[in-house]
């Protein structure tokens, strides 16, 4: 693949990886300009990660009739317009309604470019999706360098941060049409599954399972390691993301040449490893730390798979199952913290890593079946 395809995906998910991130460092600037309480403010983010996952299963249906660079200019165009209308907003219900539309726009942008990248190969999917890793860790710096807001100063108008990500939408744009955006590839007619319904509904099942424990991991790790008491809880959570996004850039670099299926199964016993090291209090930090480096190569190589026996353009079908994951998991590791205290949370991230490996096994093995249909279009 040439690289000058890779600059849409770069410029693209380092600007959502920016925006994806920028909400909870603005918290005070919002309670600032609305006078909304503590309590309160969340529901802007909420909006943002609402309209995310509103966005990909209309955009599947949607690059059934446009192409992805369409697509993806179209929700640029969103993007950008849900950020000044978070910048300039008069009244705080307007300004949480523009990051519903900000979300919409970078879930679309997301589905295409994920389904454009994964119907290439692991190698590209992993890299840009690294990128986006990237995004999210120069965020709240971008936030606290502009707004003081680091500090826990308030300076009114949250509009800086969130300007640039509106011109970032515009220099992808460019960058779009200078070099180009993947097209998706036709889908696979030698190799397709007998059942590709059921093919699919694995696929599904077995992202959920990766964002729930992507989602746990980024929830609970510094609630766990504060319980048993392991200094530098938050300086540790901060380096599982550093390795996420590393493994992300390895994986891209060095197993694109391996078989998704050993690849993602690898991963699922590294994690469930790292599951059973964290239950000790010694090893736990250096555990949660490994497991970003585990999670890695799931995400993007779990795509790339996909394209290899269905459509790329299922993929934005593939999100909606990953936020459902992201969605549950969190919530059901609460309940069970409530109930049985910190070993709930080892236990319950060793249980979706198991989980990880049976479906990854039960997908491989479905795709071998045979070539009883055609794929689905």
């Amino acid at each position: 693949m040439p690289l000058s395809l890779l600059a849409t995906g770069t410029a693209a998910f380092f600007t959502l990886g920016l925006i994806q991130a920028m909400y909870g460092p603005s918290f005070p600037l919002f309670q600032a300009r609305y006078g909304v309480s503590t309590a309160g403010v969340g529901v802007i983010a909420s909006a943002h990660f609402l309209g995310s996952a509103v966005a990909p299963p209309l955009v599947g249906l949607l690059l059934r009739r446009l192409s992805v660079r369409a697509g993806m200019s179209f929700s640029l165009l969103v993007l950008a317009a849900g950020m000044l209308g978070v910048v300039f907003a008069p009244s705080w219900a307007l300004a949480v309604a523009a990051a519903f539309v900000g979300g919409l726009g970078l879930g679309g942008v997301s589905a295409c470019l994920n389904a454009a990248y994964a119907s290439v190969g692991a190698r590209a999917v992993n890299l840009v999706n690294a990128v986006f890793g990237v995004g999210s860790m120069v965020s709240p710096l971008l936030v606290a360098g502009l707004t003081g807001a680091g500090a826990g100063v308030a300076t009114g108008i949250p509009g800086g941060p969130f300007l640039v990500v509106a011109a970032l939408c515009a220099v992808t744009f460019v960058v779009g049409r200078v070099w180009g955006v993947p097209d998706i590839a036709p889908a696979p007619q030698d190799g397709a599954p007998a059942r590709p319904g059921v093919q699919f509904a694995l696929f599904a099942a077995l992202i959920a399972s990766y964002v729930g424990l992507e989602a746990g991991y980024g929830a609970w790790t510094v609630r766990y390691l504060t319980e048993l008491r392991v200094a530098d809880a938050a300086l540790i959570l901060s380096a599982f993301w550093a390795a996420l996004t590393v493994g992300r850039v390895l994986t891209g670099v060095f197993a694109a040449r391996l078989r998704p299926e050993r690849v993602v199964l690898g991963s699922a016993a590294g994690l469930l490893l790292c599951a059973l090291a964290a239950s000790v209090p010694g090893l736990a930090g250096a555990a949660f730390v490994l497991a970003g480096l585990a999670l890695a190569p799931v995400f993007g190589t779990t795509l790339a798979w996909l394209t290899r026996t269905l459509s790329a353009r299922l993929v934005p079908f593939l999100l909606v199952a990953g936020s459902l994951g992201g969605v549950i998991a969190p919530a059901l590791l609460g309940v069970l913290f409530a109930r049985w205290g910190a070993p709930a949370v080892p236990a319950f991230l060793g249980t979706l890593a198991a989980l990880l490996a049976l479906f990854t096994v039960l997908a491989a093995r479905q795709a071998r079946a045979g070539v009883g249909g055609a794929a689905v279009p």
